[in-house]
Parts: C-alpha cells; sequence; structure tokens
C-alpha cells in the first residue's frame, strides 16, 4: 500500500494533528489491506473521526466481539442507577432456575466481575446457540461452577452478557438488547447495534482472519490451551462444531441477533459515541450516568491472574479497568476491547471518549497492540488542549 493510500482519511479538531500523523504511521506500519477507523470526543465534543484502508469508510460496520460487553453493561448500570437491579443481590432471588450446583449465592456483583465461575458449558454451544443469549442462560442454569464462586475470577469471555442478559429479563421483561436500542442506541442515532438491523447489511465489512508471521504462529502454538481447560470451555472450544472466534460476527445468526458478550456490529463513530454520552453532554441530552455510577462500575473489583486468560486482568463490574491497561488515562476510565483489535472506553477526569475498530483480527488477539500508541497520541492532544 503506498504513503498515499496509508493517509488517514476524515476530520481533526485544532490541536489533534498529532493523532492523524500516528494513524497514518500505524497504518504505513501495518501495510497491506489495513482498514480502521479512529474517533475520539472531548466533553462530547467529537474532535477526532478518521479512517483509512480498502474499502473501509467512516460508516463501515465491523464486528466489535467483546466491546460489546461495554454496551450490555452499560444498560446494566443504568438498571442499577435506576434502583431496579441490586449489585449485592443474589442472582436466584430475580432467576430461581439459577440457584443450583452450588450457585445459589452467586451475587451480580460476582457475574460482573467475573467471579461467578461459570465461563461455559460442559459439552459446549452450537455456534447458532451461541447466538441466542436466552438458549444459553437456559443451559448455565443447570450448570455447575468451574471454580468456588468468589475465590478466583476469570473472564466470561462468550456468556457473560448471556448470564446478566437473563437477569435484565426477569426483572424488566425485556432484554438487554432491547433496552439498548430505546435507552442508548436510538436516543443518540449510534451506530452500535445489538442485533443488526438486514436494511444496513450492505454498510458490514466482515472480519479477516490473523496473518501471523511465522514466529508469530509458533507463540500462538506454543501458549495454546486443551479444549476442556478452562480457557477452551470459555471460549467454547469443546464443542467440536465451534467455529474460529474470528468467524462469529461474519455468522449472519450472530449479528442478526446480537449476543450481549460479543456479538455486536458497530462504527468506531458508535463506540466513541457511546461512552461520550455515558460521561457527557451530547446532542444537547444529559449524560446517561450519574459520576457516582460510573465510578462504581469502573471501580477495580478484579485484578491479577485471570484464570481463563491465563495472564494478569483488571476489571470494574463488566467492563475492563481501562487505567490498568493503560497507564495514561485516569483512574476510573472504563470501557472494553473486542478480540480483533477494537478498543472504547471513557475517561472521566478528562471528559475523553474513545473508540477504535479495525477490520483484519489483530496478533495476538484482544485489543490491538496500536491502541497503546493511539491512546497517547489523543490523551496527549486531549491534555494540551485543556491546558
Amino acid at each position: 500500500m503506498s504513503t498515499e493510500q496509508n493517509a488517514p482519511q476524515g476530520t481533526v479538531a485544532e490541536g489533534f494533528e498529532p493523532v492523524r500523523r500516528e494513524f497514518g504511521a500505524v497504518a504505513a506500519a501495518e501495510g497491506g489491506d489495513y482498514a480502521a477507523q479512529l474517533v475520539a470526543y472531548v466533553d462530547g465534543e467529537r474532535v477526532v473521526d478518521l479512517w483509512t484502508g480498502p474499502e473501509i469508510t467512516a460508516d463501515s460496520l465491523t464486528g466489535v466481539f467483546s466491546s460489546t460487553k461495554g454496551a450490555a453493561h452499560l444498560v446494566v448500570a443504568l438498571l442499577v442507577q435506576d434502583g431496579t437491579l441490586e449489585l449485592d443481590q443474589r442472582v436466584s432471588h430475580y432467576w430461581p432456575e439459577f440457584g443450583v450446583e452450588g450457585k445459589q449465592d452467586i451475587t451480580l456483583r460476582d457475574v460482573l466481575s467475573h467471579r461467578a465461575g461459570v465461563v461455559g458449558a460442559d459439552a459446549g454451544l452450537l455456534p447458532e446457540e451461541l447466538a441466542d443469549d436466552r438458549v444459553i442462560a437456559e443451559r448455565l442454569a443447570s450448570q455447575a461452577p468451574y471454580w468456588r464462586p468468589g475465590t478466583a475470577f476469570g473472564y466470561h469471555a462468550l456468556v457473560i452478557g448471556a448470564l446478566t442478559g437473563e437477569v435484565v429479563r426477569r426483572v424488566t421483561g425485556r432484554s438487554i438488547q432491547e433496552l439498548f436500542e430505546a435507552r442508548v442506541r436510538s436516543r443518540h442515532d449510534l451506530d452500535f447495534h445489538l442485533g443488526l438491523p438486514e436494511e444496513h447489511e450492505p454498510r458490514f465489512l466482515t472480519t479477516l482472519p490473523m496473518l501471523p508471521t511465522l514466529a508469530q504462529q509458533a507463540e500462538l502454538d506454543a501458549e495454546e490451551t486443551g479444549p476442556l481447560s478452562l480457557t477452551g470451555i470459555a471460549f467454547n472450544r469443546n464443542h467440536p462444531r465451534m467455529v474460529d472466534l474470528a468467524e462469529l460476527p461474519n455468522l449472519r445468526v450472530v449479528r442478526a441477533k446480537g449476543p450481549a458478550s460479543f456479538g455486536g456490529v458497530a462504527s468506531a463513530r458508535g463506540l466513541a459515541g457511546m461512552y461520550a454520552a455515558a460521561i457527557s453532554e451530547l446532542d444537547g441530552k444529559a449524560p446517561l450516568l450519574k459520576p457516582d455510577t460510573a465510578a462504581a462500575f469502573a471501580q477495580i473489583h478484579s485484578i491479577g491472574y485471570d484464570v481463563v486468560s491465563r495472564a494478569h486482568k483488571a476489571f470494574g463490574l463488566g467492563f475492563q479497568a481501562l487505567c490498568d491497561i493503560y497507564p495514561v488515562l485516569g483512574a476510573g476510565a472504563f470501557g472494553h476491547g473486542g478480540a480483533a483489535g477494537s478498543q472504547a472506553f471513557a475517561d472521566p477526569r478528562t471528559g475523553l471518549a474513545y473508540g477504535y475498530n479495525r477490520r483484519r483480527f489483530a496478533y495476538p488477539g484482544g485489543p490491538a497492540p496500536e491502541n497503546e500508541r493511539l491512546i497517547r497520541a489523543v490523551h496527549a492532544a486531549a491534555t494540551a488542549a485543556a491546558r
């Protein structure tokens, strides 16, 4: 790809020109068919709106994998803020069928902080079952946890949204997807969908598989876990018909149903806009979250060794504690990244909201490494502008 083709398209506010240059440098270093979007808001004002690469435009939509968890748990935060849900109430109070096999004392807070131990099903799930949160919830209601709840934490990668979603449904009579549409997406006309309408299908770009080098593939092979390990179960590799993770958003059934753990479809505008709406006045509307609610959900609840990811992690309630991943951010920054490379968050202390989206699955999986340098560039520009 030529330097001209690498040049980002779009706009930046005055003082954010270094972000454009950094995004261009990332594109040049990635080369090939790198296609990505980068958007940022400060205090509800869009200050970065960039995209680069073949086929992609500002309006393109891609699967955002676990960045979906941020949308789902913004809904939960709103319900807690309303007084509809209580964090320290037992899940079985809302969902009686769940209170078996040692799960009777698990609280909503335990689930949101990845401490419940219910990371998957013994027999696994078909891809079309994974797409349906109601089916996942029904299967997990009778499932024994994989560790004693509360004694450890591990990433509930493909099921946390189904667990919290069933609580939401039992209390409100509506799904997380329906409430996200009503209370968040349509309120600000956000390009972030938990259930992509058919009419938006032409804007969707399929996720492209990772292209690791030989050395990178060797590292991935060395770290591979068995299908019956905690990691294997949490990522549904214990089911013989499980598709490659990168293929999940490419299945229409996943896009249509929008499972709350991983099935969201969005642009970077949608990702960043959602977090801007969460903490800032946007479109003349008050922030969705009160400061104390945002602080409660951002507060670190689980930090250290994640028994599923087998690595250091830090979680708040339904969100990742982003200041642990990106130390340049303020304490209390909250958001979520996705397997192919997306990242999105709000930093209430600086008023910054960030969304990044890429089409090709990044090595080694999870929020793409280039987020580190892009976030630093955005943060530096925002900080300088505030002086």
